[in-house]
């Protein structure tokens, strides 16, 4: 839109159909998205208006809710309902707080999508290998990209905690603060543009999927949840003597209760999946513990003050929206049915039946089928609308062959 006929307050519309587009660009039957595909509109958030600072040109970018023209939020908007699950705690006199960490590949140029993704060329002519965790070195030659990224992220309001190489070749990942769940949407959604369009400029590729390397570890976004009491901002996680409250027990209970219904939520790609079944610290389980990475749900160690719940089981190829709501969402549910969680683990151990998760896209997307919870929590035209996109996403990928298969099959008897 121009700038004119945007600050003219001009209203921009959109089918409703494109909140349901798959990932490869088609759609699936009308009646998911109502048979007129009549129009929504695009409302911008005041508080996301951002110039761009990489583009060469005068631009802006707006993060807008997608209202239907009555005025009500659309049920298939993703932001729409974060927004109601906010608004769920909020009528308890809750607030709940989330933190992100993003994982990400910088890879070189890919023009080729048969070939393996590649880290770009380092300053002394050779390419990273696996062995950079935490390294402080800058032979990879991202110096300069990376300085871009934090000069960018200043100019547009994105405050970071800490940046860090992570285990995986070309690697790394960002901290954001912890703050109100919608703000901390809005900024991993801006991140994780902002990352691709300054990775372009340098002649780099950035890569948010779940598993982009074989033999590697995968790309998370971890989700750090706690809630405050909206009257005097204390954790309700900690009573007065530092000791977990039974809020912070019912929380952690309807994660558990949750998570194999909304996997396909955190995991919404075939290629999720890879990561959660070669888990590098990527547990696909809904058990929870105190700091063990091989639980779903991990207990950080922290002040009573900082107590919370990270999901683990999201990884960077989610909605950042969806996301955080079905967390936040699977928590609220354990607190209002005061459910109690399992025993926690500790140390190597073995996830009971009903503490496993779905392996697949396809398993996932038949267990969320079934998820009557899904369909009260979410409305049911949203969820079915989901699986109808994921679904015509599952077949496009079941319609190739893929190299392991000619490699391996094609000699069989």
């Amino acid at each position: 839109m121009t700038a004119e006929g945007f600050l003219e307050g001009r209203r921009l519309q959109m089918a409703r159909g494109v909140l349901l587009q798959c990932i490869m660009g088609g759609y699936p039957p009308a009646r998911f998205y109502g048979s007129d595909d009549s129009d929504l509109a695009l409302v911008p958030d005041p508080a996301q208006i951002h110039p761009l600072p990489w583009s060469r040109h005068p631009r802006a970018f707006a993060i807008c809710d997608a209202d239907e023209l009555t005025g009500e939020s659309s049920n298939l908007s993703t932001r729409g309902q974060l927004k109601a699950v906010i608004k769920r705690y909020a009528a308890l006199g809750l607030m709940p707080v989330v933190a992100t960490e993003l994982e990400f590949f910088v890879f070189a140029p890919n023009a080729d999508p048969t070939r393996p993704f590649e880290p770009p060329i380092g300053l002394d002519g050779r390419r990273e290998e696996g062995h950079s965790a935490f390294s402080v070195s800058s032979n990879n030659g991202l110096r300069p990209f990376f300085s871009e990224v934090y000069a960018c992220m200043a100019a547009l309001g994105l405050p970071r905690d800490t940046f860090m190489h992570e285990m995986g070749v070309s690697q790394f990942e960002i901290n954001l603060l912890h703050g109100d769940p919608l703000l901390l949407a809005d900024q991993t959604f801006l991140f994780k543009h902002l990352l691709k369009e300054v990775a372009l400029k340098h002649g780099l590729t950035v890569v948010c999927m779940a598993k982009p390397l074989a033999h590697t570890p995968g790309s998370s976004m971890h989700i750090h949840q706690s809630i405050v009491d909206a009257q005097t901002g204390l954790n309700v996680f900690s009573d007065e003597s530092g000791q977990p409250t039974a809020a912070f027990r019912h929380f952690i209970a309807g994660q558990q209760a949750c998570m194999a219904d909304f996997t396909a939520l955190f995991a919404p790609n075939v290629n999720s999946y890879q990561r959660l079944c070669h888990p590098y610290a990527s547990p696909n389980n809904a058990c929870w513990s105190h700091d063990n990475r091989a639980a779903g749900l991990r207990i950080p160690a922290s002040s009573p003050v900082a107590r919370r719940v990270e999901n683990r089981l999201p990884g960077a190829d989610a909605n950042p929206y969806l996301a955080i709501a079905a967390s936040l969402a699977a928590g609220l549910y354990g607190i209002d049915r005061k459910l109690e969680p399992s025993e926690p683990i500790q140390g190597e151990f073995e996830v009971p039946d009903n503490l496993s998760l779905p392996c697949t896209l396809h398993a996932a997307l038949e267990r969320l089928k079934r998820s009557q919870l899904a369909k009260e929590l979410f409305g049911t035209e949203f969820i079915e609308g989901y699986i109808a996109s994921k679904t015509l996403e599952l077949t496009s990928f079941y319609d190739e062959i893929t190299p392991w298969e000619r490699r391996v099959l094609a000699a069989q008897a």
